[in-house]
């Protein structure tokens, strides 16, 4: 345990100090973690999410046919038509970014709204770095909200027996995701303070003319199978994998047989962000070595021990420890590690658990915010800017998260207090 604790916390400080080589940090102490047996070959498998490197290498290839019809361009035009300055520009991406993330994956969302950041910011000649990580904040934030929004609020929801309605009103009282947005309204104003410079007008120009609006539909498409699919409790693991990678064969094949674009498919390949992909998978092995070696389970222990019978003490703690937890490491694997642990605290303190579930999902969804390596939607951001010749520091990042990140959880910590008590 002592050894895989050493290793973690080496890959992430190195991850964090140099984040051009991150990828390569990441596959070097996976295959130290496998050499030396921390995490065991039959395990490696299982230990990655398959089903995320798909949905991310599929909507990475949809998305160069999408940015190609020059959509992202009409889309940035309509924007910045109904936005008086850059900053109210930037607002108006993460308050759409939301809105799409709370019913579908946050990735997926990511990847959907960059290339329109990235056109506003090449129209007004502008940085888009604060952009793309005001978007993927933004988009993690709003995962919480419903059944479909986020893994962590799957299993959450599965464990406790919820259904999609339940997010809304629960047992007579008003659900978790009027909790969450009350935290976005908040996160505006933080945004709005963040950017405060930000006030170059929006220069007025011809709009972008669409001609294949092929690709739109297959984005939209996508969106709606993600959302079906959200519906079924039961089906493959790797669904919506399937469904984003599909979609992006289906625009191959279109490409191929009806337009004979063999250059176009060729950048399609090429646009797919491997170094990202490779970075995902090495955190993954990562992660299940940690939780092999009983690092996560010992932090989980040590919530029993710490907080006792006293109700408000335990869920504080559930909810600031998650999000410190959350920063650093994969939150999927954590909140199916604690999920039977605050079950077991709320049995010994004669409470319904539901206080606790919240807190959890609250915490640990918003904590992997504050970090670039914390949430797959910002490492999926941050490759887009990197492949686009922006290297973000770390401190550049949390610069725009650990506001936006505190404010929002805090907003949620007393909501929930309050509601659930």
């Amino acid at each position: 345990m002592e050894l895989a604790l050493i290793l973690f916390a080496v890959t992430y400080v190195c991850m964090m100090l140099f984040t051009q080589y991150r990828s390569y940090i990441a596959i070097i102490s996976a295959g130290v973690f496998i050499s030396l047996g921390i995490i065991p070959l039959s395990q490696i498998a299982g230990a990655v999410e398959w089903n995320v490197i798909l949905m991310i290498g599929g909507t990475m290839g949809t998305m160069f046919f999408f940015v190609e019809s020059k959509m992202p361009a009409l889309m940035a035009d309509g924007i910045l038509s109904r936005t008086p300055n850059v900053k109210w520009a930037i607002i108006a991406l993460s308050l759409f970014s939301g809105l799409i993330s709370a019913f579908m994956d946050n990735v997926a969302t990511v990847l959907m709204l960059a290339p329109v950041a990235l056109a506003i910011a090449k129209k007004q000649n502008v940085n888009p770095v604060s952009m793309l990580v005001a978007i993927s904040i933004s988009s993690n934030l709003q995962g919480a909200a419903t059944l479909v929004g986020d893994t962590t609020s799957i299993l959450m929801g599965g464990y406790a027996g919820m259904d999609f309605l339940d997010f809304f009103f629960f047992r007579g009282r008003i659900g978790i995701f009027w909790v969450v947005e009350a935290s976005a309204v908040v996160s505006i104003f933080v945004l709005a303070f963040l950017f405060r410079k930000n006030r170059q007008s929006i220069v007025s120009r011809e709009k972008t003319k669409v001609t294949d609006f092929f690709p739109t539909y297959m984005l939209l498409l996508t969106v709606g199978l993600l959302i079906f699919a959200s519906f079924f409790p039961n089906k493959p693991e790797l669904t919506n994998g399937y469904i984003c990678v599909g979609i992006f064969l289906v625009c191959v094949i279109r490409e191929l047989i009806f337009k004979r674009n063999f250059k176009g498919i060729a950048g399609a390949f090429r646009e797919i962000d491997y170094k990202t992909l490779f970075l995902l998978v090495g955190l993954f092995i990562i992660i299940g070595g940690i939780k092999n070696a009983g690092v996560i389970d010992a932090i989980a222990q040590l919530f029993v021990k710490i907080c006792g019978n006293n109700l408000f003490l335990t869920y504080t703690t559930v909810v600031w420890f998650s999000v410190a937890i959350s920063s650093f490491i994969d939150n999927i694997p954590y909140v199916a590690t604690m999920l039977p642990v605050v079950t077991g605290m709320a049995s010994l303190m004669n409470i319904e658990p539901f206080i606790l579930y919240f807190g959890l999902l609250s915490g640990a969804t918003l904590g992997g915010n504050i970090t670039p390596i914390g949430a797959s939607a910002n490492i999926a951001a941050l490759g887009i800017l990197e492949k686009n010749g922006y290297f973000v520091k770390p401190g550049q990042f949390m610069k725009i998260s650990v506001p936006f990140t505190l404010a929002a959880v805090f907003t949620g910590y007393i909501l929930i207090w309050i509601i659930w008590a």
